[in-house]
């Protein structure tokens, strides 16, 4: 019969090898011991409380397909750690969920952002749209009753509990209009606290007079029915506004001065003779962001000049940058100097300093005033560091050979001292000068493991935001320009620029932006790391 079930079975009799005790121990520590499993509920505990908030106040923004996504992210997670198997999973998720949350996820919005006209006055929907052009121009209504207000907050979001002239209940906020609420607290017939809510204080209502000033209160769900306000946290009045929504037709009537602003599909609601209402709403706009960025002839003329300085800036820093870097690992390299070591530990100290904060040195260095480099090296000099549209590029390449070249010099330095010395032995035996040595086999062989980190150093060039915005700003300003630009911006810093600063800011054309910048490093990166393969040979 054991024969029989042997015969069955091949594996019956097999003993696990040494790895699988190995594995089978690890997964039993991971999952088995007491210890483990205290600090793995403690850690759960954290991630599903921080979910269980997360899932709460998306329901109360009604922000249902987020909610989805973090209830069952939770429940994999949970799943995964409370499971004895598995033990690969349990070390991978943590890195999947990061990379899927600041990574892919910014990479989708991005490019979903650069096909709607996202921006100033297009930051919301429709409905938000309408709302905010509603309560912005509210008017109190002269024969207004008194209704009888108590601020309440939730979670931070303030709502007025309302009791009216004939003693209902109601409860609203600037999102969610006035509907009647059953339980409230009630004294000297009005509604003081009602379950949910934090009723405020007298001294909350006082510190926050502002925010609750600002309130309107849709009376219902139609904006023309207006709204409730309160000037004193205490008694509110009913508002009206002096426009007048039509929902089927897409039109938005100015009642005080008859004009009638119509949908057109452009996100805003316009005029006959092309005036717009500020907000509009979000829509999708497809390809128009890209087509603008390229053939728009106001932006077509920053964007060649800042495209061909990003070429420059990108290309002379990875050239002067590796150039210094390797002259410096020669000279350092050779056996005959002393102090190497000294040297070397000197080279690499703007490299342990934050790039940032040695740019921010290097402009108090360069202010033309007081600057360092004016005043001392120079004798008082003016010279124009920053402000001079030519020298404020010279001084920016500056910069950014001190921060770079100790990368080149480190990189270099290795890839020279694995260069086996029988090769340049042989090459001077054959006489061979230094030159040709040099030329003909340290800088071929140097390049093969050099190659592709200046490759990685030019697309880092090429985005290299920080040297630009700490030491110049991206100026001197072009005045001339429709959009906040100057004569060192790269494409980065336009993109920021076009994004955050300003009076108008543009999302969908940035984001646009962005996608054209990645196409274009990643088709040069390409192409290089292609071009690359031929110095493979040379091994």
């Amino acid at each position: 019969m054991i024969d029989e079930d042997v015969a069955a079975d091949p594996g019956a009799d097999r003993k696990p090898t040494k790895r699988q005790r190995q594995a089978a121990k690890i997964a039993d520590a991971a999952s088995g011991s007491m210890k483990a499993f205290v600090v793995k509920l403690v850690l759960m505990g954290l991630v599903d409380a921080i979910a269980l908030y997360a899932v709460f106040i998306l329901a109360l923004q009604r922000e249902w397909i987020v909610l989805g996504v973090i209830v069952a992210v939770t429940v994999f997670v949970n799943w995964i750690y409370f499971s004895r198997r598995r033990l690969p999973a349990k070390y991978l998720t943590p890195g999947i969920i990061f990379l899927s949350l600041f990574q892919v996820f910014v990479l989708l919005y991005t490019g979903y952002v650069a096909f709607t006209n996202y921006g100033t006055g297009h930051n919301g929907s429709k409905e938000q749209a309408v709302s905010s052009l509603m309560a912005a121009s509210l008017e109190r209504v002269p024969d207004s009753p008194t209704y009888q207000v108590t601020v309440v907050d939730q979670l931070g979001t303030l709502g007025l509990l309302v009791t009216d002239p004939n003693g209902d209940v109601q409860l609203g906020t600037m999102e969610q209009p006035l509907a009647e609420v059953d339980g409230a607290e009630i004294e000297n017939g009005k509604a003081v606290a009602v379950d949910g809510w934090t009723t405020l204080s007298f001294g909350e209502v006082i510190s926050r007079t502002d925010e609750i000033t600002e309130l309107a209160i849709p009376a219902s769900d139609d904006p023309n029915d207006g709204a409730l306000r309160t000037p004193d946290g205490s008694n509110g009045y009913l508002y009206t506004s002096n426009l007048e929504y039509d929902e089927a037709a897409g039109t938005m009537t100015d009642l005080s001065t008859g004009t009638v602003y119509t949908d057109i599909g452009t996100g805003a609601f316009v005029a006959d003779d092309g005036q717009e209402l500020r907000p509009g709403w979000q829509i999708v706009v497809g390809f128009d962001n890209f087509l603008r960025a390229v053939t728009d002839p106001r932006l077509a003329g920053p964007l060649v000049y800042v495209t061909l300085w990003t070429f420059a800036f990108a290309l002379i820093s990875v050239a002067s940058t590796f150039f210094l870097g390797l002259f410096l690992a020669i000279t350092f390299n050779d056996l005959r100097m002393r102090g190497r070591k000294a040297y070397r530990i000197a080279m690499i100290l703007p490299y342990a300093i934050p790039s940032f904060l040695s740019a921010l040195v290097w402009a108090g260095m360069m202010n033309q005033s007081f600057g360092f480099i004016n005043q001392v090296l120079l004798g008082g000099a003016s010279v124009p560091w920053l402000t001079d549209p030519f020298v404020a590029k010279i001084s920016v390449l500056i910069v950014n050979l001190w921060l770079g070249f100790p990368y080149m010099f480190l990189v270099c330095l290795g890839a020279l001292q694995s260069i086996p010395d029988d090769v340049q032995e042989a090459a001077t035996v054959d006489g061979a000068s230094s030159w040709n040595v040099f030329r003909l086999i340290k800088l071929p062989l140097l390049l093969v493991s050099v190659a592709p980190l200046l490759i990685a150093s030019f697309a880092f060039n090429f985005n290299n935001f920080n040297v630009i915005y700490m030491l110049t700003n991206g100026g001197p300003r072009d005045t001339g320009a429709p959009i906040p630009v100057g004569f060192t911006d790269i494409l980065i810093s336009m993109v920021y620029k076009v994004a955050f600063t300003g009076q108008t800011r543009d999302y969908g054309l940035a984001s646009a932006y962005s996608i054209i910048i990645f196409i274009v490093v990643a088709v040069i990166s390409i192409i290089a790391f292609r071009r690359t393969k031929s110095l493979e040979e040379i091994n």
